[in-house]
């Protein structure tokens, strides 16, 4: 039996595809350039500035690729996926703050980009992450970087291969394993985002403009085994947990509510005229 063609929340064009690949060149570079930049440049002169000033950059960046990907087709049933499924990561988010890693809105994440595609799940990460700051009161110069991280986390897995076909265990089994990695990787990222605040004389895991780039790639690795590696196993084991027994449910309900949507079926209104029958 064929497998029905998933459905898509949005449609990335060539525009939009050019948005984001623009701005995920900027946040590769907003995150690494301790090492992408040389001790002798002027980038490295100004270390403490540089973060705020990637953050600046990358908040009117992210806006540009979600207005150009909502120019591509995030229609309002989109629209009203995109806020239920970002309120409920945004509420989710709080539960384990400050415990260990125990955050359940990444599990959410990954099945929302697995169902919905790249495209949505890019904008649905980064919103997410935006209403859960407001939430809580996290806002700071780590905002924007935590928005295009989560973006790339949820885009990733819409990403992932066998959207149409691969369904069971095998698809609970590659989307844990992506959410394992990719826990990982968002605390690694933003390990980077932060730890050029750090000064060097505070401690020798802290980021040196003036050392070279196979010393701070030391001094990094030793920053986040000292800082966030339980954190962030603690991250990567509830979302592997959560998607292995919530995954089946999230997935059918995801699922159902995308067929039901119909996202790619063009809304269109009844403009003839209404015959009234006598009585």
């Amino acid at each position: 039996m064929n497998a029905q063609r998933q459905a898509r929340a949005v449609r990335l064009g060539p525009r939009s595809l050019t948005a984001l690949v623009l701005v995920s060149a900027v946040g590769v570079a907003g995150f690494g350039w301790p090492f992408l930049a040389p001790p002798t440049s002027q980038l490295s002169a100004h270390a403490q500035d540089a973060p705020w000033l990637f953050a600046g950059l990358l908040v009117l960046l992210v806006a540009v690729v979600a207005a150009a990907i909502s120019e591509s087709g995030l229609g309002p049933k989109a629209v009203a996926m995109l806020g239920v499924l970002a309120a409920t990561g945004a509420a989710l988010r709080p539960i384990g703050a400050g415990t260990a890693g125990i955050e359940p809105m990444f599990f959410l994440m990954v099945l929302s980009g697995r169902v919905l595609g790249p495209g949505f799940g890019f904008v649905l990460g980064s919103v997410t992450m935006f209403a859960s700051a407001l939430l809580t009161g996290g806002v700071g110069p780590w905002l924007p970087f935590q928005m295009l991280a989560m973006g790339w986390f949820a885009m990733g897995a819409g990403l992932l291969p066998g959207p149409d076909r691969l369904r069971g265990r095998t698809e609970l089994v590659l989307l844990a394993g992506y959410g394992f990695l990719a826990a990982f990787a968002y605390g690694t990222v933003m390990n980077m985002a932060g730890w050029p605040f750090m000064s060097a004389l505070a401690s020798n895991v802290a980021f040196d403009p003036q050392a070279a780039v196979p010393a701070n790639l030391a001094r990094f690795l030793a920053y986040c085994l000292a800082t966030s590696l339980g954190w962030d196993l603690g991250r990567a084991v509830v979302t592997v947990v959560l998607t292995l027994t919530l995954g089946p449910a999230v997935l059918r309900a995801l699922r159902r509510a995308t067929r039901r949507a119909a996202f790619e079926t063009p809304v269109t209104f009844d403009t003839s005229p209404t015959v009234r029958r006598p009585t």
